[in-house]
């Protein structure tokens, strides 16, 4: 099966480009900019492309590439600041542009013989740059421009080498499907074979090369991709799987005895519930910081498993359902990016991890698991329930997890799922929870002060979990949560709407 690496030079689009690509029906897989060229020698990709960043290429230690990349004879793409190196390392000259760029632009064809085959004069593109390519290097011809810059398409017909100074995979730039399909299909000459069928087909075997005879215990957590990641692992070793479904005591309102029972019976997995809620809250005692939180819950998930582990004897592989934007959030692995949060079962493991992780859906975004699940056979209603995520509401509620705030916010967000259930909204959003605060606010309950606690409404709407919107609800559904809450969840006096996009914000608080 055909592949692109996308070398990751810290744009905060890299994710885009590979889902973009796979979308177009070719895998991709994103990798760091300085992936060692005998890496890419070996798996040979049909086609690699090189991101955008926030440098300049003249700046102290920016991430580059060696020329010997170019000499590999692979198709390439240069993106924003991946057009500014390949230009920079090939003998063109990088300046800083008088006018920087950032935002929309019209580009005007000059050559439609290659890159820019079908792609319509005066089309808007995205633009975010403030150096620009000067002299394009020897070989290369500019076959598009725009106001501000007269080298905003340059290529090699020659060399298969090519590269835009816009953002081809946003949904701004109009025709920029276009621009990556000619460049994957017409310049590189690759075929539409990536599939969840293909995919799962590669997974399983993937598993089976990894393991071999060996056993594999898998945390289930309630959610989506956890039990993809267990299907699929259970799809390749069968029996020598053992699922572990632990009740941290941060789990929706009757959510554990409901989800063992349908792990064992309706997918037929090997699955032990393990009840450890006394041992996850005394830890998280005294617990304000959300990194703090978050370590103390991946740490204490990891200690369970290595009990169980014993229980059924040697077993030396984790699975885990990790999807591509937890391990973009926790961990700057592709590139010269920041991290954002530790994820528990990313950035929250232990150092000393004792078991090697089989991690199937690491590559793949939320609604390429959610596929995933519908081949493997998942039904519906599961597939669509909203992310929740592992730390479970201890990163819902902001400041110290105790029982009694941990009985708040269990009953106010029931209330919120039922309002949008019945406003039939629920399967419009990406994710509906509640936030509860660490303070107290004054307020008037049968003509009596109270002084009781802040709840946090938060629906936003998504595609893939890495941008977010807030969702703009209709006052009366809006009106109808907030007085439940306020009258049938003892402590809370007082709700409040989020309304911030991601970015700034993430969708959890913490």
């Amino acid at each position: 099966m055909d592949k692109v690496f996308v070398l990751d030079f810290g744009s905060q689009y890299t994710q885009l480009i590979a889902r973009k690509i796979r979308e177009l029906g070719v895998y991709s897989e994103v990798f760091p900019f300085n992936l060692p060229l005998s890496r890419i020698k070996t798996e040979n990709p049909g086609a690699i492309i090189l991101s955008g960043g926030p440098q300049s290429v003249y700046a102290p230690e920016s991430p580059t590439v060696s020329e010997e990349i170019f000499q590999l004879g692979i198709p390439i793409l240069g993106i924003c600041y991946g057009l500014q190196i390949m230009a920079h390392v090939l003998g063109g000259k990088v300046k800083p542009s008088k006018k920087r760029e950032y935002g929309f632009a019209h580009l005007d064809v000059k050559d439609r013989k290659g890159l820019l085959s079908g792609i319509k004069d005066r089309g808007q593109v995205w633009m975010s740059h403030g150096d620009k390519v000067h002299d394009v290097p020897p070989g290369f011809l500019i076959s598009g421009r725009t106001s501000n810059c007269r080298a905003a398409v340059i290529e090699s017909q020659k060399m298969k080498i090519f590269g835009v100074q816009f953002h081809p995979e946003v949904i701004h730039t109009t025709q920029g499907l276009r621009v990556l399909a000619n460049f994957l299909f017409r310049q590189a000459g690759l075929k539409k074979e990536w599939k969840m069928g293909s995919f799962i087909q590669a997974k399983v075997q993937e598993i089976r090369d990894q393991v071999g005879k060996e056993r594999v215990i898998c945390g289930l957590s309630g959610g989506v991709d956890s039990l993809v990641a267990s299907l699929i692992i259970h799809k390749a070793i069968k029996d020598r799987l053992t699922c572990i479904f632990v009740d941290n005591g941060l789990l929706r309102k009757g959510q554990f005895q409901e989800l063992l029972k349908s792990f064992r019976h309706q997918f037929s997995l090997n699955v032990i519930g393990v009840d450890a809620s006394e041992s996850f809250l005394e830890r998280l005692e005294r617990v304000i910081s959300p990194e703090r939180k978050r370590k103390i819950i991946g740490k204490e998930f990891i200690r369970i498993f290595e009990q169980e582990a014993k229980k059924i004897g040697k077993v030396p592989f984790l699975g885990q359902g990790t999807i591509y934007p937890d391990v973009i959030e926790s961990n700057p692995v592709k590139g010269p990016s920041s991290k954002i949060k530790s994820h528990h079962n990313v950035g929250g493991l232990p150092k000393n991890l004792s078991f090697r992780l089989v991690e199937p859906l690491k590559e793949l975004f939320k609604d390429e698991v959610r596929e995933l699940g519908r081949e493997l056979g998942v039904e519906k209603d599961f597939i669509l329930q909203h992310p929740f995520p592992g730390p479970g509401l201890a990163v819902r509620i902001v400041g110290e997890v105790t029982r009694e705030r941990l009985k708040i916010i269990r009953e106010a967000d029931e209330i919120l799922i039922q309002e949008i259930k019945k406003a039939r909204l629920y399967n419009k959003l990406w994710q509906a929870f509640t936030v509860l605060l660490p303070v107290k606010s004054v307020g008037v309950m049968g003509d009596r002060r109270t002084y009781q606690r802040v709840v946090v409404l938060r629906l936003v709407r998504s595609v893939d979990g890495m941008t977010a919107d807030w969702y703009p609800a209709n006052t009366d559904v809006l009106s109808r949560i907030s007085s439940r809450i306020v009258n049938e969840v003892d402590g809370v006096n007082r709700v409040v709407y989020d309304i911030t996009a991601k970015p700034p914000g993430t969708i959890e608080w913490e």
